[in-house]
């Protein structure tokens, strides 16, 4: 896909995009990005699906942060796409670890500094080993959460994976 197609989504944005720990990152970084604001829905718990619905965007450029413990009482991190699911023995492997599992949410917030539905692969409060599915190499711009509930960041897959040190992998079914 081509950025030509990202110029301008169709969807419910109501709110401008606020400084966050991965805005700020990206920032610094001086990577190029996008930073979009919906009117998140208390109600809606399927924060990744609800962002695509809001900003217009297509379902398999949008992507879900994803804590995980492994066997070995690390954590990690996978992005991926929001109509997918993350196929834990895959993101196992990719971190190099035998066994994967989400993350308990007090965790989660604790490692990332984020709430669950704002939870970032960018600017989170300890740097976790991160693995993002294959498939966002084929885009030209992918959308993460930008940090809070109702804000995403669009940006280049290669920037994500070199600003987190993350690898890519075939960790979504």
């Amino acid at each position: 896909m081509t950025d030509a197609a990202w110029e301008e989504p169709v969807g419910k944005k109501t709110q401008r995009a606020s400084a966050t720990p991965a805005t700020l990152a990206l920032e610094r970084a001086g990577v190029q990005f996008e930073a979009m604001g919906y009117e998140h829905d208390p109600r809606v718990t399927a924060y990744g699906r609800e962002a695509a619905e809001a900003l217009g965007l297509p379902p398999q450029c949008v992507f879900k942060t994803l804590v995980v413990q492994t066997d070995h009482d690390g954590f990690g991190v996978c992005v991926v796409p929001v109509a997918q699911s993350a196929d834990l023995k895959a993101v196992a492997v990719a971190l190099g670890a035998k066994k994967a599992r989400l993350a308990d949410p007090g965790e989660v917030q604790r490692l990332t500094g984020y709430v669950l539905g704002g939870v970032s692969p960018l600017g989170q409060r300890t740097r976790l080993p991160t693995v993002i599915d294959d498939g966002a190499r084929r885009l030209d711009r992918m959308y993460v959460s930008g940090g809070r509930r109702g804000q995403d960041v669009g940006l280049a897959p290669r920037d994500l994976a070199e600003l987190t040190g993350a690898v890519f992998a075939a960790i979504a079914r």
